[in-house]
């Protein structure tokens, strides 16, 4: 929903976050981009680390 929503509103959200903070475009869309990033590797590591444990506490 976040790629979707910044892919489609992005002047507006950028006009948005640009009346709080003082962004250049580029920096903007790096903060998006890390920030998904983040988000996405956050997601993964919450299903593969109980995973590897549960898979662990199996075999013992």
């Amino acid at each position: 929903m976040w790629f979707s929503f910044f892919v489609l509103a992005h002047d507006r959200m950028y006009l948005l976050h640009s009346r709080w903070f003082r962004l250049s475009v580029e920096q903007f869309d790096m903060l998006h981009y890390a920030g998904m990033s983040i988000f996405k590797l956050g997601i993964i590591l919450l299903n593969v680390v109980p995973y590897i444990a549960l898979r662990i506490v199996r075999r013992a």
